[in-house]
């Protein structure tokens, strides 16, 4: 089968004395086999274990973004809402429902007690007419509405500004009647 070796010369020949050839030994190599089996059994087991964990994370990643965009909607939903609520005739809207009216001209307090500006008491508009009547319309004008109606003859509007002075004539009579307490009374005096 194989050919016999060349008798050796010069150095070689000398190293071949020094170690003797006893054939070729499989103990030596049994080892070396083990070592790079489990080498590679371990580099796969390692793939397949990095594989998954990294699948997981990604299933992760999916949920988040889902989530993220889930969460982003309902802050871009919540914003459109709170910029409705916060335009000018929205808010003026629902000022007046709360019987809120607009002031007039500001006064300032300087540091040493002075009053600059002329300060005036806030009075509700004329009330708008409305499309429909409320039935709280109508049972506004119980038996006191000619004691709270106004140089024109007409009911103190629903929904308008706070009550007047306590000591004003408009404030005094208004508080006792069962329709009244529905209904605030007109803010300026007089009325």
């Amino acid at each position: 089968m194989s050919k016999p070796a060349a008798p050796l010369k010069g150095r070689a020949a000398r190293l071949a004395r020094l170690m003797p050839s006893t054939g070729p030994s499989t103990a030596a190599r049994t080892p070396f086999v083990l070592l790079v089996v489990l080498l590679l059994g371990g580099g796969l087991i390692t793939l397949l274990l990095l594989n998954s964990a990294l699948n997981e994370g990604s299933f992760r990643l999916s949920e988040l973004k889902r989530d993220t965009t889930e969460l982003t909607d309902e802050q871009q939903a919540l914003q459109r809402d709170v910029d409705s609520r916060s335009q000018p005739d929205a808010l003026e809207r629902r000022a007046r429902e709360l019987g809120m009216v607009p002031g007039g001209s500001p006064a300032f307090l300087d540091p040493d007690g002075t009053v600059r500006g002329n300060p005036t008491e806030a009075t509700a508009p004329p009330p708008s007419p409305s499309p429909t009547p409320s039935p709280r319309a109508s049972a506004g004008a119980a038996p006191d509405a000619d004691a709270s109606a106004g140089p024109s003859g007409s009911a103190p509007p629903t929904g308008s500004a706070p009550a007047a002075e306590p000591g004003s004539a408009a404030g005094s009579g208004s508080a006792t009647a069962p329709a009244a307490e529905s209904t605030p009374p007109p803010t300026s005096p007089g009325r």
